[in-house]
């Protein structure tokens, strides 16, 4: 077949003579923001190839040229459906057709290495889970290259499980040997720390004696059988991946007693290398038990062969002619550019085959159709506003792990922002940790529909601070995911709303103010269902809507989705009664003695809809902190996931006080120049009055403490004369805040530190008396920098000395942690090895521990002494009435040196005996933990949809022989129609 196609990585390239290449004629690309402004073809889709495939392959060509007829399904969905993202279908043969049509680039090396194939959502829409056994030929034939190329075998293997699956890796030769001992007769969940500990362990595999590989099979169909009647792993299909460079007998008398007549059990051969003296009986065993041979003779073969076993367990899905709908955990959109924000998508997908009826027995998948759909978009129907200050909606996958979640975490910051390699798994209980019984993360897991309550601790301002409430969860399955949502309330906020009634003409007259903006993220307005309303910010749309000037904000075909009625009324409400408030801060800055020397520099309200005024009293290029209320200071703004910081503070304080709080940066010392106050506004004083508002300014931190530092020499004795004050040599003054960070200092660089840093032995007796309280706190997605070892020369761990000397190593490396005061570094470094040793530092997925303080509200002033080495230490506390701070007071002439600061300094907890232990239990203990942490599963639901075998199933077609390469018939169409319909 002789077709051009628009090949993604060509279009539009010429050669020296000006000419376009061969498949990269001219395609017209066009930046869309409604695709991350990248420049894309809206009319057409094209095709991208693998760098290992050849662009003109027959089976590509013809495969590209009867799915250009999806052009039309995917303009026709996205004309339906404009808030559609990415369409695209990923065909078996490996070339991957996206709609639009946009440009690929090559990495430094030239080199596209994506394959459609590998993904996830191709791999679970076209394949049922799986339990799969891999026996690792490690006799002394498979030395050097073969084992080499085994080892690639089995990690390309691994890349194509999922978490659904379940597997173990047994390497064999006269005898077995587990890739990971401790796992010893059982399999793991295929998820990504399982995967990557045992790639690490496939290095330690090297070759000798002679392959028994009956022992081997034995193991691995008793495992399998015995696995399968505990009731966990995939309980749907089973199979055999045997790597080896050969077999001397086809095994038979096994297969008959554990696998023949139902064959339920696949049988997967990879002969590694050229020689073919044995592909006769690997063959044989992968036909006689419904499995596929191939052969392997260099790395470049491996990734194209494996996938071979793919479309052999997808047969049985295909014989059904089920179109399964799958969808895939969370994943980061790698479309956006770092500065672009962060969006989080799922996968929604589903097989694609012919319907011809003399092939429905070979069960040939013909490729994945899928879409991707941002997370955000599963969570439209619960609005923000509807849950309170603190309230958010959270969804996870049938195996606990998040796919959406205000606390998760996907990137960190090293230089610039980057992925954490395990933010796709992380498990609802490490961020509800405080639910230690997996109560809430069992039910939905489960699908249940219920409410469930717990005291939880919620950090905020970055991890410094931390919010004690009490959440009341309600959670349901999602229909037609393998999804749960879950809702969190926070008692006291989110089961009051009020209401509020005023005219549309009121509500825009006042909601057009300039400094009047409602929340980017929130959804006032669906501005997605129609191009022309994609640059309109909510603002604009809501002008639109209540004017009548937007037919299609107001037709009826929209109207469920459209606008928010309810939202918007409030809205104008909150704009009427908040406009008073401007009048106010005008009359201020029109008062020159108020604010005479510019220290407050901007006031600023919010509203439980998410209507925000800002009124500034300097020029905006004077403001100290440029980013606050702006985009660049997230926390500190409405946004999809929480209210802003200063906004959910001050609805925890008493009614009617003040809440101050210097900014923190990210770095580890505060630098902050200003002081933000809020106090909540309630309708009533008692806590079931919903709060409808909040109020604040920002002041300059000099400002701030020019005033405390006047107010403190303020006595009320008859000459005006103090007894005592903060002049005095003899004392120490500070203002505190209620979790403990120092907002004023005779010292002005102890500004934002923590006082337990500046004064450890006073806040050692605060916490002893009561007046403050130390909360411990876990993060489970932490990122702890380690040393790892480096050489400047390649050595080969299979070498018995150069073993040995790296197990002494490691082990006089956790000496050295103990015996840090012997200077150890002239004998580490002596040249005992032929090697230069390097140790780099990198960052690494940890779990740490580190406290929090909150003060107690009820203690408005005490006094205390502290014992120290030769002299008594005393101290006064006071609460400043209406607000969150505390004066202390203490004498600086006596010193506590004895008595160490305390400090929030995270530690990573090691899940490691104590080294007090002898050297040999600790060993022996550390194993024994990391063994458990392997084996340990927590409760997961699998998929409903099991296609493990079929009786029909054509068993002939098991390698060697070519797939049809006729053009089938397709029922695309309709079935493109179904999923972007759902």
């Amino acid at each position: 077949l002789q077709y051009e196609y628009f090949n993604a990585v060509l279009i539009n390239e010429r050669d020296e003579e000006g000419n376009y290449l061969e498949l990269g004629k001219e395609f017209i690309l066009v930046p869309n923001d409604h695709f991350n402004n990248l420049p894309v073809n809206i009319s057409l889709s094209d095709v991208q190839v693998p760098t290992n495939m050849y662009n003109k392959d027959p089976a590509i060509v013809n495969g590209v040229y009867w799915s250009e007829s999806l052009n039309k399904v995917f303009v026709d969905n996205f004309d339906r459906d404009p808030s559609l993202i990415w369409q695209y279908f990923g065909s078996a043969k490996g070339f991957f057709r996206q709609y639009p049509g946009i440009k690929w680039e090559p990495d430094e090396n030239g080199v596209i290495a994506f394959d459609c194939r590998n993904r996830k959502w191709y791999i679970q829409a076209a394949t049922s889970p799986k339990d799969v056994v891999i026996l690792v030929d490690v006799s002394g034939s498979m030395k050097g290259l073969r084992l080499t190329i085994a080892k690639q075998t089995v990690s390309s293997i691994l890349d194509t499980l999922g978490d659904d699956d379940f597997f173990n890796i047994i390497a064999y030769n006269e005898e077995l040997h587990y890739v990971e001992p401790c796992l010893n007769g059982t399999l793991v969940q295929a998820d990504r720390a399982n995967k990557e500990h045992f790639r690490e362990h496939l290095d330690k595999l090297f070759a000798k004696g002679i392959g028994m590989l009956d022992i081997a099979l034995n193991e691995a169909f008793n495992m399998l059988n015995e696995f399968n009647h505990t009731g966990q792993g995939s309980i749907c299909s089973q199979a055999i991946m045997l790597i080896t460079d050969g077999a001397v007998d086809t095994y038979d008398t096994i297969f008959a007693k554990y696998n023949w007549p139902d064959r339920k059990v696949r049988i997967f051969t990879y002969l590694i290398g050229r020689e073919a003296a044995f592909a006769d009986n690997l063959k044989w065993m992968a036909c006689a038990n419904k499995g596929f041979f191939t052969q392997i003779s260099t790395l470049a073969d491996v990734q194209e062969n494996v996938m071979e076993y793919l479309h052999v367990l997808s047969r049985p899905k295909v014989i059904d002619q089920e179109h399964d709908v799958v969808w895939t955990e969370a994943y980061i959109d790698s479309t956006l550019a770092d500065d672009q924000g962060l969006v989080l998508m799922t996968t929604v997908a589903m097989p694609v085959f012919s319907k011809q009826n003399e092939t429905r027995s070979k069960g040939i998948l013909l490729g994945v159709v899928g879409t991707d759909v941002p997370v955000k978009e599963l969570l439209k129907a619960i609005p923000k506003y509807k849950l309170g200050i603190h309230g958010y909606a959270f969804a996870i996958t049938n195996n606990g792990y998040i796919l959406t979640h205000p606390e998760l975490r996907p990137l960190y910051e090293e230089g610039k922002k980057r992925r954490k390699p395990n933010y796709s798994s992380v498990d609802l209980s490490e961020v509800e940790w405080e639910d230690r019984d997996d109560v809430l993360r069992n039910a939905m897991v489960n699908r249940k529909t219920g409410k469930f309550s717990m005291e939880v601790k919620k950090t905020v301002d970055k991890g410094k601070r931390v919010l004690v409430m009490t959440n009341d969860y309600y959670y349901t399955d999602i229909k037609g995911t393998p999804f749960s949502l879950g809702v969190a309330l926070s008692r006291g906020h989110g089961k009051y709303f009020f209401r509020g009634n005023v005219t549309v003409e009121e509500g825009l007259h006042d909601l057009e103010h300039p400094d009047v903006s409602l929340a980017d993220e929130w959804s006032y307005c669906n501005t997605d269902l129609h191009p022309e309303h994609r640059q309109m910010t909510q603002l604009e749309a809501i002008k639109r809507y209540l004017t009548g000037k937007e037919p299609l904000l107001q037709c009826k075909y929209f109207v469920k989705y459209a606008c928010d009625k309810e939202l918007i009324q409030e809205v104008l409400f909150d704009a009427v009664v908040s406009a008073p408030i401007e009048a106010y801060w005008t009359s201020l800055a029109l008062n020159k003695s108020e604010n005479s020397d510019k220290g407050v520099e901007v006031a600023f309200l919010g509203t439980r809809t998410g209507l925000s005024r800002i009124n500034l009293f300097v020029g905006p290029e004077q403001l100290t902190n440029q980013d606050f209320l702006t985009a660049e200071d997230k926390e500190n703004i409405f946004n999809a996931d929480h209210f802003p910081l200063w906004y959910r503070r001050a609805a925890e304080q008493i009614p009617g006080s003040f809440v101050y709080s210097i900014p923190f940066s990210t770095e580890t010392a505060n630098k902050s120049n200003v002081v933000t106050a809020s106090t909540a506004i309630q309708l009533l004083d008692d806590r079931k009055s919903p709060v409808v508002a909040a109020v604040g300014i920002q002041m300059k931190l000099e400002f701030f403490q020019r005033k405390f530092w006047t107010a403190s020499r303020q006595c009320a004795s008859l000459d005006g004369r103090c007894a005592i004050s903060c002049d005095d040599e003899t004392i120490n003054c500070y203002l505190i805040d209620n979790n403990g960070f120092i907002l004023v200092s005779e010292d002005y660089t102890q500004t934002g530190y923590f006082f337990g840093e500046v004064e450890g032995a006073v806040m050692n007796k605060l916490l002893a008396m009561g007046s403050f309280k130390r909360i411990t706190l876990y993060d489970y997605q932490a990122m702890c920098r380690t040393n790892k070892e480096s050489s400047d020369s390649a050595h080969s761990l299979l070498d018995p000395y150069n073993a040995f000397f790296a197990a002494v190593k490691w082990i006089m490396t956790e000496l050295v942690l103990f015996l840090v005061e012997f200077n150890l570094c002239s004998w580490w470094h002596s040249d005992l090895t032929a090697k230069a040793q390097r140790l780099k530092q990198t960052l690494e997925p940890c779990d740490t521990e580190y406290p929090a303080f909150v003060s107690e509200r009820t203690i408005k002033e005490t006094m205390g002494n502290i014992a120290c080495d030769d002299c008594f230490k005393s101290f006064v506390i006071q609460q400043i009435p209406s607000s969150n701070l505390f004066m202390v007071v203490v004498d600086n002439e006596c010193f506590c040196d004895s008595i160490p600061p305390i400090t929030m300094a995270p530690i990573e907890i090691r899940y490691i005996l104590s080294f007090a232990k002898s050297l040999l239990n600790y060993l022996v203990h550390n194993e024994s933990l990391k063994c458990e942490r392997l084996k340990s599963q927590k409760i997961r639901r699998r998929p409903e949809s099991c296609h493990g075998f079929h009786p029909e199933e054509n068993a002939r077609e098991c390698g060697g022989v070519s797939g049809l390469s006729a053009k089938p018939p397709l029922v695309l169409l309709p079935l493109l129609l179904t999923i972007f319909s759902r």
